[in-house]
């Protein structure tokens, strides 16, 4: 198992399942979101989103979207997405990020904890409104970086899937990354060397 960044053909996968999970997205960007890969079967696990809110008053880091197909549920898959979104934030600059759920309970787990939403930054308190038409349940939670871990019995899990995977790295990219069917694709160059 392994995350990584989405790709842009990858846009109708991820509309899919943010529609099979009843997820919203205005602004939706391909580019912006983390998906979990099963490295022996290439199959997508999972997705999550960094999202980043710029206002006059600074930027803040949105965690959105977070969801873990059925069948991949309890193996650390959502643990891994959130590794790499911190790995992203931390990359960016950030310290916390905050997210909108209505588990908070599982991100607890993480270190994630409940804020009042009078102390939300801006634009959060909106979006917090947006999610809640969907999640009537959501609450807003914050995770500071510097206590972000992943608890031991996740990083078992993702052990365990390592083990049943003889690759654990992303494979190279193929043409079916860029959109192109290699079994009926032609070559602008055919020299009719072989």
């Amino acid at each position: 198992m392994y995350a990584r960044d989405a790709k842009k053909h990858e846009e109708v996968w991820l509309l899919d399942r943010l529609d099979e999970f009843g997820f919203e997205d205005p602004a939706f960007r391909s580019r912006d979101y983390v998906l979990a890969i099963d490295g022996e079967t290439n199959e997508r696990a999972g997705f999550a989103r960094l999202r980043v809110h710029t206002t006059d008053d600074g930027s803040v880091c949105e965690f959105t979207n977070i969801g873990v197909r059925e069948e991949w549920r309890g193996r650390g898959v959502g643990a891994h997405l959130l590794e790499h979104l911190v790995e992203d934030a931390r990359d960016q600059g950030f310290e916390a990020a905050y997210a909108l759920t209505d588990e908070p309970a599982y991100l607890a787990q993480f270190g994630f904890e409940c804020v009042p939403a009078e102390d939300l930054p801006e634009p959060l308190p909106d979006r917090l409104d947006a999610t809640r038409e969907y999640q009537p349940d959501a609450v807003p939670v914050r995770l500071a970086f510097a206590d972000f871990e992943i608890p031991q019995r996740l990083r078992e899990r993702f052990a365990e899937s390592e083990a049943d995977s003889d690759d654990e790295t992303e494979p190279p990219e193929s043409a079916e990354d860029f959109g192109i069917d290699p079994d009926s694709a032609t070559y602008k160059y055919d020299t009719g060397g072989t």
